[in-house]
């Protein structure tokens, strides 16, 4: 039996899944206060993006309380990797080469961070030498 690949969270699923890789199992309060605090969204519209969350297999629920908490089902690695992975198919035709000459030419970069763009380099060359 094949696994399914998780769900595309949509723009907003994303935010709402921020909300929970960031402060954990939260209630339909929370997460909606905390989304309050960047822009307008009212408390039946996060409650109703939870539940479509739920039916799409991104979050979990406990309903043990009276109020129910939410906590991601998906992991905010396995989740980011997805969305890179289309992003990069879609808008750079799959060349990550494209992508970062785009990402690194249309802003400052700073020592450090080409350091460690550097230091990511050389961990992959070092991978790919070992596993020749």
């Amino acid at each position: 039996m094949s696994k399914s690949p998780p769900a595309k969270p949509t723009e907003s699923e994303l935010e709402i899944l921020q909300v929970l890789w960031q402060h954990g199992p939260s209630t339909v309060r929370f997460v909606n206060d905390y989304l309050s605090e960047k822009r307008e969204i009212g408390y039946t519209t996060t409650l109703k993006l939870l539940q479509l969350m739920l039916d799409k297999g991104l979050v979990l629920r406990d309903d043990d309380s009276k109020t129910h908490v939410y906590r991601a089902a998906v992991r905010q690695e396995e989740t980011q990797g997805l969305l890179l992975d289309r992003f990069l198919d879609a808008t750079f035709g799959g060349s990550a080469l494209k992508m970062v000459m785009q990402a690194l030419g249309n802003r400052s970069t700073s020592q450090e961070e080409l350091n460690q763009i550097r230091h990511l380099l050389d961990e992959i060359e070092n991978q790919n030498d070992s596993a020749q």
